[in-house]
């Protein structure tokens, strides 16, 4: 599901990135923005952790202005799932074991016989 957010402070991320959002249950404003692949924590206001909500997202645009009220972040992201995140790291994983045997396979190795040494004469 595509999001577009509003904030009011200068939070630029780059497209592709990957955010951590936290946001205020009682009025949706958003407390913080956190950038995954920078480490990088936008925060623009103190809660306490149990009057949040933590959810994660993909931007896919990231527009700042600087207006007569100050620097103000747009923020168009693509919310990720928690079970597809999870099914798609599986899913990557199983590949990277395919790829591993495959690879394995073809040097060979383990399944050989080790070649028989030759007699020598002296």
């Amino acid at each position: 599901m595509e999001r577009t957010l509003v904030i009011a402070a200068s939070a630029p991320v780059p497209r592709g990135n990957r955010v951590e959002i936290t946001q205020s249950r009682a009025d949706g404003a958003v407390i913080a923005v956190h950038d995954l692949e920078r480490g990088i924590r936008y925060r623009l206001r103190e809660l306490p952790r149990d009057e949040v909500d933590v959810w994660r997202a993909t931007v896919r645009d990231c527009t700042v202005a600087d207006t007569p009220r100050g620097a103000r972040t747009t923020l168009t992201m693509l919310a990720v799932d928690a079970a597809e995140d999870a099914a798609e790291a599986l899913t990557e994983a199983d590949a990277a074991a395919a790829a591993a045997k495959a690879e394995s396979d073809r040097w060979g190795g383990a399944d050989r016989p080790p070649a028989e040494t030759p007699e020598r004469f002296w």
